[in-house]
């Protein structure tokens, strides 16, 4: 397949691209997470919105209640500039928590919890904490799912280009998310999806390497996230810093940089979130399946090795893996796998490419606690999520035994 390349440089492309939003949406915000990415996508917004009259620059941050001071003293330093009208947002929204399967989910802000927060909820003159006071939210509502309605609120009606700082050399989903042919785009811009009846979601620096970031905010002199001090005398490369909640799926890998740059953060982080403390000790250990699966000795099989995990969980995990793990044999016996010709284990290249069922994929679900199953190719979609929370709440008694 042939490679096509821009004849430009990437930032001269991102200003091309910024004003193409400016001039064809009446309504733009920025999604900020005070991380390296959104700080310099910001920049740039203020930039173009500054010559083409079209200031303040509005902004979107969801606080999720476990951020880093210096992430929200980065939030504050920008949503202090004249340029950004921002929302910053701490309301109780619901969150995954992937390193607990006694309690796989939490909510952020949830006032029956206060006593435990990681933080006091901001008290910036952006903050908003009412839950009163977007006519869309409700209890617990889904980060996505807000992040949509958001745009919608916003928009009014108009035409609206929400601006992501998504880079796709990040991971291979984000790529994804770029070339996808199917997605309706403004303008057949790759760089661009519909999102929503109103609302275009618009990734101006999609092709942006790692150092050119940097290398833009050295120079231009631009405010960033000092965290990324922190953890570059951590020993962490450029490529290993990543600012975000840290309790998901793929995120919980850094999770020991919290009690290594932020101690006093650590301690609440252990309080609050179920599972933490062993996140953080076993994150890149065998036990949790994260660097390579290992069949114990004792154990003949992954196939008797699956059993023992789902054996040992809480009945309503289980029953949320066990569904999952349905509908991947069924679907591999549709396509010449039946369950008894599935094999124990196969060349990891193999596995990893997804290109065969085994019994070790399986196996390496369960002990990553990969509750979405992505490790068997699933994604989550609303109706999951509400059929796994109709496993909580009917196992909820089973769930308060465990919950010592």
């Amino acid at each position: 397949m042939p490679k096509h390349y821009i004849d430009k440089d990437v930032y001269t492309a991102t200003i091309e691209r910024l004003r193409i939003i400016f001039e064809n949406f009446p309504k733009v915000y920025v999604a900020f997470s005070g991380g390296k990415d959104s700080s310099i996508m910001m920049h740039l917004a203020i930039k173009v919105a500054r010559e083409m009259d079209r200031l303040p620059v509005h902004s979107m941050f969801v606080d999720l209640e476990g951020n880093y001071d210096t992430t929200l003293d980065h939030v504050k330093e920008i949503f202090d500039m004249p340029e950004v009208k921002g929302y910053w947002i701490a309301l109780p929204i619901h969150l995954r928590n992937a390193v607990s399967q006694y309690k796989s989910q939490w909510i952020a802000w949830n006032p029956e919890e206060k006593e435990n927060w990681i933080k006091p909820q901001p008290k910036h003159p952006t903050a908003i904490v009412d839950q009163d006071f977007f006519p869309f939210y409700r209890f617990g509502m889904e980060f996505e799912e807000f992040v949509v309605d958001f745009g919608e609120w916003f928009a009014q009606g108009k035409k609206t280009a929400s601006i992501v700082a998504i880079r796709s050399d990040e991971s291979l989903n984000r790529f994804r998310t770029i070339v996808n042919k199917k997605k309706i785009r403004f303008h057949d811009f790759g760089w661009t999806t519909k999102v929503s009846p109103n609302v275009y979601s618009m990734y101006p620096i999609y092709d942006w390497k790692t150092a050119d970031v940097w290398t833009a905010v050295g120079k231009f002199g631009w405010t960033y996230n000092k965290l990324y001090d922190l953890m570059y005398l951590q020993g962490r490369t450029l490529h290993k810093m990543r600012i975000c909640q840290p309790y998901g799926d793929d995120q919980k890998q850094g999770l020991d940089l919290f009690h290594e740059c932020e101690p006093e953060t650590w301690s609440r982080v252990v309080n609050r979130v179920p599972g933490a403390n062993m996140g953080s000790l076993y994150r890149g250990n065998p036990l949790l399946g994260n660097i390579k699966a290992i069949l114990p000795e004792d154990v003949p099989s992954w196939k008797e090795y699956v059993i023992i995990l789902l054996s040992s969980m809480p009945r309503y995990e289980a029953a949320h893996f066990i569904s999952k793990i349905r509908v991947f044999l069924k679907w591999w016996e549709d396509h010449e796998y039946p369950i008894d010709k599935i094999p124990d284990s196969a060349p990891v290249k193999l596995e990893s490419a997804k290109k065969l069922p085994t019994w070790r994929r399986i196996g390496k679900t369960l002990l990553k606690n990969d509750h979405l199953c992505k490790g068997l190719t699933f994604n989550q979609t609303q109706r999951q999520h509400q059929r796994q929370q109709a496993f909580f709440e009917k196992y909820e008694e089973d769930y308060r035994e465990y919950d010592v």
